[in-house]
């Protein structure tokens, strides 16, 4: 399979991706791009560029892994492994998810994502982080054989 520029350009972003390179976002994303991940929901490249500045303000580090990625057409898929360091999740330590992206260009050979899509385990992210009610979720997930 021969490289996809535009799926590397992503991919490259993101392994850059803090705090200071937010308002960069527009060269990945179009002005109307929809972002969702199994917390949040967002619309338009102002609210994922003000959604990331608050996620990054407490993150100490943050770094992808990209494994299989496909695309036809305007659509692409992504799979990762997301090693994030923050400040109020488990003490700060790193923590490591899998989980993969659904990717929809924008179709007009800017390269840029008009659709993203994040697919991942938010329990292993954060639910299981939090005191307490991660100790009951992870005695749930061993009672189901999880």
């Amino acid at each position: 399979m021969s490289p996809d520029p535009d799926l590397e350009a992503f991919c490259a972003f993101y392994n850059k991706l803090d705090k200071s390179c937010t308002k960069n976002l527009y060269k990945i994303y179009t002005p109307d791009v929809s972002f969702a991940d199994p917390l949040h929901h967002i619309d338009g490249l102002p609210a994922l560029e003000a959604y990331f500045a608050t996620l990054y303000e407490n993150v100490t580090a943050c770094r992808f892994v990209f494994h299989d990625h496909q695309r036809q057409g305007d659509t692409a898929f992504v799979t990762w492994t997301m090693h994030l360091a923050h400040r109020r999740l488990d003490g700060g330590r790193e923590i490591t998810v899998e989980g993969a992206s659904r990717l929809l260009f924008a179709g007009d050979d800017t390269g840029r994502v008009r659709e993203h899509r994040d697919y991942f385990d938010a329990g292993a992210l954060l639910y299981e982080r939090v005191p307490l009610l991660g100790t009951a979720i992870r005695w749930l997930k061993r009672r189901a054989g999880g």
